[in-house]
């Protein structure tokens, strides 16, 4: 659900992603709410899983990661985009835990298909690296 990784650091991260006409979360000619909620929560764990992998590693096959929404505090669907719109997605890391192999993280994100706000969003990742 990420085309393009527009900028990222330790507490930012901005992707697009052209919707496609055959995706799982296209209905009637819209991407619906879960795809909008995914795309938030792919977009998310760029921030967190960055962290899991060397800085030369840009192809991610040096570690393998599973990762999963743990809470979804609050969320706001202002509005889904049709088949063929691009979505910006920017998201931002409140807090975040780390033990040896898995981390839980809370970030804000906001989804914009051009200056329309989709949907803005609280919510909780866990992420563990797998052996």
């Amino acid at each position: 659900m990420v085309d393009k990784l527009h900028d990222i650091n330790e507490e930012f991260v901005e992707t697009s992603f052209a919707i496609p006409e055959d995706c799982i979360f296209v209905e009637h000619g819209f991407f619906n709410e879960f795809g909008l909620i995914e795309n938030a929560a792919q977009t998310c764990s760029s921030i967190v899983g960055k962290s899991y992998f060397s800085d030369h590693d840009v192809h991610g096959t040096g570690t393998k990661l599973i990762g999963f929404i743990s809470a979804i505090k609050k969320v706001t669907v202002f509005k889904t985009p049709q088949v063929g719109k691009i979505i910006y997605t920017k998201a931002y890391l409140k807090s975040r835990f780390d033990t040896d192999g898995y981390s839980i993280s809370t970030l804000n994100c906001d989804i914009f298909e051009s200056d329309q706000k989709l949907l803005a969003c609280e919510l909780n990742l866990f992420i563990r690296e797998l052996e």
